[in-house]
C-alpha cells in the first residue's frame, strides 16, 4: 500500500488539510489532485488505488471534514474555493498538476483555471453541476432555492428528499415542477423528524452559492489548461450531466463519457458503488492524452 501523508496548507479564515500518495519530486508523471464538494477526500479511497505510479493528492474542502473554516456572515462561495486549491497548489511546489474534479468540486476547479490557469495542465471536469450553462436555468434555480427553503424551514430530511428526486428528473425541468405534492423522506429512507441542524455543508453551503455561479466562458477558451468534460453514461440525461454537455458545447469540445454514472468511481465510499475499476482505466487514457 502507498503510504498517504498528511499535511495542512493555511487559506484565509482556516485550515485545509491534504494527503499526498507517492512522492511529489517524481517526474515521470504531473502529481494528480482528487477533488469532490461537497464531498471530501475519503470520496476518492478506490480510486486514488488505481493510479498507484502517480503522485495522487486528495483534501477535505474548507469547513468539511478535517479540513476548517471561520463560519462568516455567508456561506464560501465558489470563488473561495477556487482560491483554496490555488493555495494548495502552490504548497505542493511541484509546478503545474493535473486535476480531477467531481461535482461541486469540479465547479471549483473551473474557477480555478479562469484565474490560474498556469498552475493546471490538464483538468477532467466530471459533471459539474453549473446551472447558468443549461437552457432551463430558470426554473432549476427556482428548484434549488425550495429545497433550500425546505432545509431552513423542515431540516435535512424534507430537503433531501427534494434534492435526490431533483437528480433523478431527465429532460429538462418543466414549468410546472414545484406545483407536485412534496416527497416524503422515509421513501428515501431519510429522517422524517427534525433534528434542528442547519450546519449541512451542502444545503447551508454550496446550494446557496453555486447554482448561480456563471462560468468565463472566454477566459476558459483561452486558458493554457487542457479542459475535459466528463459525463457519464448513465447520467448523460440528468441534471448534472446535462450541464458538463453544455459546457463542452459552449467550449467546442466533445464530452468525454465514462462507465456508471455521477458517482461512477465511487466503490462503496458515501454508500454507492459505481464502476470504479473501468472508470479509472478511462481517466488514465484521458490523462496519458495530456
Amino acid at each position: 500500500m502507498t503510504d498517504v501523508r498528511t499535511s495542512t496548507v493555511e487559506i484565509p479564515g482556516g485550515t485545509l488539510l491534504y494527503d499526498v500518495r507517492g512522492d511529489l519530486t517524481d517526474t515521470r508523471h504531473r502529481p494528480l489532485l482528487m477533488v469532490g464538494f461537497p464531498m471530501d477526500a475519503t470520496g476518492f479511497t478506490t480510486l486514488s488505488g488505481f493510479f498507484r505510479d502517480r503522485t495522487v493528492v486528495t483534501c477535505d474542502p474548507r469547513g468539511i471534514g478535517r479540513s476548517t473554516a471561520t463560519q462568516g456572515d455567508a456561506p464560501p462561495t465558489v470563488r473561495d474555493h477556487a482560491e483554496d486549491l490555488s493555495l494548495l497548489i502552490d504548497a505542493l511546489d511541484a509546478g503545474a498538476i493535473d486535476i480531477f474534479a467531481s461535482s461541486g468540486g469540479a465547479v471549483n476547479s473551473l474557477a480555478l483555471v479562469e484565474t490560474h490557469a498556469d498552475q493546471v495542465r490538464t483538468l477532467v471536469a466530471h459533471e459539474p453541476p453549473v446551472f447558468t450553462v443549461t437552457s432551463d436555468s430558470e426554473n432549476i434555480l427556482r428548484v434549488t432555492a425550495d429545497i433550500t427553503d425546505s432545509y431552513r424551514a423542515r431540516g435535512f430530511g424534507a430537503a433531501m428528499a427534494k434534492f435526490l428526486r431533483f437528480l433523478m428528473l431527465e429532460g429538462e425541468v418543466p414549468d410546472d415542477y414545484l406545483d407536485q405534492p412534496d416527497p416524503d423522506p422515509a421513501a428515501f429512507g431519510l429522517p422524517t423528524a427534525d433534528d434542528g441542524a442547519r450546519n449541512d455543508p451542502m444545503f447551508a453551503g454550496s446550494m446557496l452559492t453555486m447554482p448561480d455561479y456563471e462560468p468565463d466562458l472566454q477566459a476558459l477558451s483561452a486558458a493554457s489548461t487542457r479542459i475535459v468534460l466528463g459525463v457519464g453514461e448513465e447520467s448523460q440525461n440528468i441534471m448534472p450531466g446535462r450541464a458538463a454537455m453544455g459546457i463542452a458545447e459552449s467550449l467546442g469540445c466533445d464530452p468525454e463519457i465514462f462507465p456508471s454514472g455521477h458517482g461512477g468511481f465511487l466503490g462503496g465510499e458515501m454508500g454507492h458503488h459505481g464502476e470504479p475499476e473501468e472508470f479509472a482505466e478511462v481517466l488514465r487514457l484521458v490523462l496519458d492524452e495530456g
